[in-house]
C-alpha cells in the first residue's frame, strides 16, 4: 500500500527500492523509497499509513518528498534585511527602516542638551526618530575602524592629524569630539566624515616647498680634451667654458 501511494504520487518518474520505515507512533509508521526524479537526486518518498484502534484497515495518512543524505538542497532562508550589504543602495532604491530598529529611537528620548530640545519640539521641524545610543556607537566604531580611522594607510603616514587641519568640519552633538567631515576638494576624503586623529597629505599647513636643489659649478674634463681659446675670446674667460 505505501509504494502504491508513492508510485501514484511520483508519476511519471516512479520510485526505487524500500529505504527503511520508521515506527512513529502507536500503529503509526513511514516507510521510505528511493526518489528516481532526476531532479531530486539524493531525495526520498516518504509514506505514512496508519491504522485507527480496533480498525482493521490500514489507511494512508501522507505521501511527501524529504531530503536524504547528500540531497541538493537551497540555502537557508534569510529575510532581505539582512541580506542588504553596505553599498547594495542604487539610485532610485528604497530602503524602508523597520519600525523596531534599534539604531533609532524617538526623537524627544534621546534629548541631550538644550539646543538639541528646542530643535525636536521646534513645530514642524522636528525628526520622529534620530539615532539611539546603541545606533551612534555602531556608527562611531565602523568609522573610527574603517578608512576613515587614525589606523589607514594613508593616515599614518600623514605629517598631521585631521583635528589640527583647516578644512576639518567637527561634526555636532556627542560626535564632534572624534568626528568631522572633510573640506578639501583635493583630499581623498573631501565631503566624507574622518576621525580627528585621520590625516592625509593635503593637510592645510603642510605648506613647506621643499626647496630648488642647488647644483655647484660644472666640472669641466679637461684630460679628454683640450680647451682651444675662441677667435676674439681671451684665455681663461668663462664663455671658453661655454657660459653666456
Amino acid at each position: 500500500m505505501a509504494r502504491e501511494a508513492a508510485e501514484e504520487t511520483a508519476r511519471p518518474h516512479g520510485v526505487g527500492g524500500h529505504l527503511g520505515l520508521v515506527a512513529e507512533a502507536d500503529r503509526v509508521v513511514t516507510h521510505y523509497f528511493e526518489a528516481l526524479d532526476p531532479a531530486y537526486k539524493g531525495w526520498r518518498w516518504a509514506v505514512t499509513v496508519a491504522r485507527a484502534a480496533r480498525a482493521r484497515n490500514v489507511t494512508v495518512d501522507e505521501c511527501v518528498l524529504l531530503p536524504g543524505d547528500g540531497a541538493l538542497l537551497a540555502p537557508p532562508w534569510v529575510p532581505w534585511l539582512d541580506r542588504l550589504r553596505p553599498g547594495d543602495l542604487g539610485p532610485g532604491d528604497l530602503l524602508p527602516t523597520p519600525a523596531d530598529d534599534v539604531r533609532l529611537a524617538p526623537g524627544f528620548t534621546q534629548v541631550i542638551d538644550g539646543a538639541d530640545r528646542e530643535a525636536q519640539w521646534e513645530l514642524g521641524l522636528g525628526r520622529a526618530r534620530v539615532l539611539s545610543q546603541e545606533g551612534r556607537d555602531e556608527a562611531t566604531t565602523r568609522w573610527y575602524e574603517g578608512v576613515a580611522g587614525p589606523r589607514a594607510s594613508i593616515a599614518v603616514s600623514a605629517p598631521a592629524q585631521c583635528s589640527t587641519c583647516g578644512f576639518f568640519v567637527p561634526l555636532a552633538g556627542e560626535l564632534r569630539q572624534v568626528f568631522g567631515a572633510c573640506a578639501n576638494e583635493y583630499a581623498p576624503d573631501d565631503g566624507r566624515v574622518v576621525s580627528a586623529d585621520h590625516g592625509c597629505g593635503a593637510h592645510s599647513e603642510a605648506v613647506v616647498v621643499p626647496a630648488a636643489s642647488e647644483h655647484g659649478p660644472p666640472v669641466i674634463d679637461e684630460l679628454g680634451y683640450e680647451v682651444v681659446e675662441g677667435e676674439g675670446e681671451a684665455a681663461g674667460s668663462d664663455e671658453a667654458l661655454g657660459h653666456s
